[in-house]
């Protein structure tokens, strides 16, 4: 009777933690007040606790955790940016900030100061500014140097670089130097208003592949968009790559992401349909199309990873239409369960980052028209 006892409060525990990370996450509220698009994450400080950088306003500012006391790093008339990242630039130690505007192109970096990221305004140094229609930037390590690299799209069908997409190498000096070193990956062929970028190596060749999609709609004055793509990277990935367009047609198609869904050893690839409807996944390696959800709307964003810590790949979103913040639980075969995390957040951009150091993937949400930034935590942990 006692093993009996233990056995079934040891399958309460377990029940109940697996119901509370379906659901109930709680809300952190960073900042609120204006129009975010982006949010990333990272212990900017060096103290051991993820730090939140995004801008509003052409104002670039840095929240210190825990308590989210707000620094101003840039404020330049000219710099809202759409779209961010983070890695570390000039091998320093520590992390920088990219931020990219949509039109005119233009991306800059943020340089950390050595001493005190709190105390003085970050240094900025152009990256790009010739591609025009920056809606997705990326950071991989492209041409396999062990080095970070920086993708970003060109979805404007105007400029030296019409309907494209790159990936920006750092140079050697990169406090110095004056731009990256661009190439073009995909050359005049990712017309229809491309947008958010992927990597991974998708035909197992050892090479970092690249993934795109383009929402087409009525701003799409050529008609070319509604799809999502891969592009196969050749040996001398400072050429254009091959491009590879995937079945169906899909308005709204923006979000597009490598991942490996059915525990084959094969990258599949997941995709959100951002200004349409639904998410759906491709099964490598004849690209066949499942559903993921198929009622969200404007699920304008999406990130993948392991949510639930059961040794495969979830999803996460949130819909800015429909106000919902959204994870996907994988069973590890490719069949997804929707779980609402929140019913009154929108979004832009997401991330999935440990904020809290417990071990679990937690959602970090930069608030377009919910005019906010906050984290759902994650209640596996």
């Amino acid at each position: 009777m006692l093993s009996f006892r233990i056995f079934f409060v040891y399958a309460l525990i377990v029940c109940a933690t697996q119901a509370a990370v379906k659901g109930n996450w709680q809300r952190h509220i960073i900042w609120e007040g204006l129009h975010n698009n982006v949010a990333v994450a990272a212990d900017f400080t060096g103290d051991g606790k993820i730090d939140v950088i995004s801008n509003a306003g052409s104002i670039t500012r840095l929240f210190v955790a825990p308590d989210w006391n707000q620094f101003i790093i840039g404020s330049h008339k000219d710099h809202t940016f759409i779209h961010g990242e983070t890695f570390d630039v000039d091998n320093d130690g520590d992390a920088d900030f990219i931020g990219a505007r949509y039109q005119p192109g233009l991306i800059v970096w943020f340089e950390q100061p050595n001493k005190n990221s709190t105390s003085t305004p970050w240094k900025t140094r152009i990256v790009e500014d010739e591609i025009i229609g920056i809606h997705g930037v990326l950071k991989a390590d492209v041409n396999n140097d062990g080095k970070l690299d920086l993708l970003a799209n060109s979805a404007q069908p105007k400029g030296k670089f019409p309907d494209s997409a790159v990936w920006l190498e750092v140079p050697k000096k990169p406090l110095s130097e004056e731009r990256w070193t661009r190439h073009v990956f995909a050359k005049n062929d990712a017309p229809g208003l491309s947008h958010y970028l992927g990597a991974g190596d998708l035909n197992g060749d050892g090479l970092l592949d690249i993934t795109l999609a383009a929402k087409g709609g009525n701003q799409d004055k050529s008609g070319k968009g509604e799809w999502f793509a891969w592009w196969e990277a050749g040996k001398d990935t400072t050429k254009p790559f091959k491009k590879h367009l995937l079945p169906g047609n899909h308005p709204g198609a923006t979000n597009i992401m490598p991942a490996d869904v059915n525990n084959d050893g094969r990258l599949d690839i997941i995709a959100g349909r951002g200004h349409g409807t639904g998410l759906i996944w491709y099964e490598n390696p004849k690209w066949n199309i499942h559903d993921i959800n198929t009622d969200l709307m404007s699920p304008h964003c999406l990130q993948v990873g392991d949510i639930d810590a059961d040794g495969d790949i979830d999803a996460v979103t949130c819909a800015y239409v429909s106000r919902k913040a959204a994870w996907f639980e994988n069973n590890g075969k490719g069949k997804f369960t929707t779980h609402i995390i929140h019913d009154d957040q929108a979004a832009y951009d997401i991330r999935l980052v440990d904020m809290d150091a417990d071990g679990d993937l937690d959602a970090l949400i930069a608030g377009q028209q919910s005019k906010n930034i906050v984290w759902f935590e994650n209640p596996l942990q």
